[in-house]
């Protein structure tokens, strides 16, 4: 089992597709009601700050891959470049973040069926999406990526068929009446916190251009890692920023929303009538689905790069499956995790979500001036002191100004899952007196 190694068949597009199914594009449409309320009307704003934000992490974590191209993202860059330990609670806050996404998206399926047949049990609906998201993840990551890109490619046409049926809807006199406003950008009730609280409820968009790292050890070549993540950050901003602009142009504020807290339904039917509603909400359905596609896969990496270490046990979380070459061991815990949908609330479950995230991304941040600048001593040119130090700086300080506006909910979960992880740390390394395995690079080496 030892020369057993992750399939290498994911190209360029494969990568940033799967890293597109896990942000899901349509989620613009379901949170915009809270933050349009949140923001005062600016939601595009919103998003273009988080999307600043995003992209200094984006470069930090092309920058990282690039060094360590292995699979796991955030805790293996700060593992390697400042301290096994505390790479270990990076790695286990950013556990909490990538474990409870295919939670959500299984109580997101149940939500919606659960109105399409109310009358079916929902635990029905649970079990049958899992066992479906889980047998694909064991079968082949190939299989994987295909159904996700075949999703992600609907998700984008159906926003194209918004953007269409809006200028129809312009062309009525609905909402601003015209495109060529800047009121879904800025008035005169626009203000820095609540943009900043929405940039932060925003950021949970996002969450899937740093996923993308984890297949790594599955990319045909390593080397196109750091254009795969800029394009994903990029394009899915570039589609959140558009549909967000057209969708607030529309509906300048909350007052036509029934149900500020899922606005996907009613915008669907605002702008296309009954029929277009139902082919938006299947649009969604499907933007579920690839998300539970890509995030189930993500998750399942990292616990096997986990694994693979001996920071969790090696003989049951570094398997991989030697017919499918998939970590299969992982994927049917994620999926077992994600059956826990058939209680919890979703919003009980997403809001700490951000915390493992912003955790994650801090650090990646930080782990770039580890490497170049203390490490390799890449700080005696200008160009060095701006790549390697100003704009990673910008990077941890940007997302420690999302940290201050995150709700207190999430705070509480994050610091109580951290909390547990230290625990288990300390128990593993009998209070630091073992060390934490080093990291077995051999292993990535040999994968093909």
């Amino acid at each position: 089992m030892e020369n057993i190694t992750l399939k290498r068949s994911l190209g360029l597009w494969a990568i940033v597709g799967l890293g597109l199914g896990y942000m899901t594009p349509t989620i613009v449409f379901d949170t915009f009601g809270i933050v349009s309320k949140g923001t005062n009307g600016v939601v595009p704003l919103a998003y273009i700050t988080a999307l600043a934000v995003m992209l200094f992490t984006a470069i930090s974590y092309g920058k990282m891959v690039q060094v360590f191209p292995s699979a796991g993202s955030a805790y293996t860059y700060t593992r390697e470049t400042m301290n096994p330990h505390l790479g270990f609670i990076v790695g286990w806050a950013a556990l909490l973040d990538y474990i409870l996404l295919p939670m959500v998206n299984a109580l997101i399926i149940r939500i919606y069926m659960v109105s399409i047949f109310p009358s079916v049990p929902a635990w029905i609906w649970v079990v049958g999406y899992v066992a479906a998201i889980t047998g694909i993840n064991v079968w082949s990551m190939g299989k994987t990526s295909n159904l996700n890109s075949i999703l992600v490619v609907f998700e984008i046409v159906l926003i194209a068929a918004f953007i269409v049926l809006a200028f129809v809807q312009f062309s009525h006199g609905m909402g601003q009446g015209t495109i060529f406003t800047t009121q879904p950008l800025f008035h005169s009730n626009v203000h820095l916190g609540p943009v900043l609280t929405g940039a932060t409820v925003v950021c949970f968009s996002f969450i899937g251009f740093d996923a993308v790292t984890m297949y790594a050890e599955e990319a045909i070549d390593q080397k196109t890692m750091p254009r795969a993540i800029m394009l994903t950050v990029l394009i899915g901003g570039a589609i959140f920023f558009v549909a967000g602009y057209f969708a607030q142009a529309l509906f300048p504020d909350v007052s036509h929303f029934k149900n500020t807290d899922d606005t996907l339904p009613e915008i669907g039917l605002y702008v296309g009538g009954a029929i277009f509603k139902l082919i938006f909400l299947a649009g969604a359905f499907a933007a579920t689905v690839a998300s539970g596609l890509a995030s189930h896969a993500s998750v399942s990496r990292l616990l096997y790069v986990m694994g693979r270490n001996g920071v969790l046990p090696k003989k049951l979380f570094g398997y991989v499956h030697p017919k499918f070459r998939t970590p299969a061991f992982n994927v049917i815990l994620v999926g077992v995790i994600s059956l826990l949908a058939i209680a919890p609330s979703l919003e009980l479950v997403s809001s700490v979500i951000n915390f493992g995230a912003l955790i994650a991304f801090t650090f990646v941040n930080l782990s770039v001036i580890a490497y170049f600048v203390f490490r390799q001593k890449r700080y005696k040119t200008a160009k060095d002191i701006f790549s390697y130090l100003i704009m990673p700086i910008i990077g941890a300080g940007s997302t420690g100004i999302l940290w201050s506006n995150l709700h207190a909910d999430a705070l509480i979960g994050g610091l109580a899952w951290a909390g547990i992880g230290f625990i288990y740390m300390l128990f593993q390394t009998k209070f630091f007196k073992l060390k934490i395995a080093d990291f077995a690079f051999e292993e990535s080496d040999r994968a093909s």
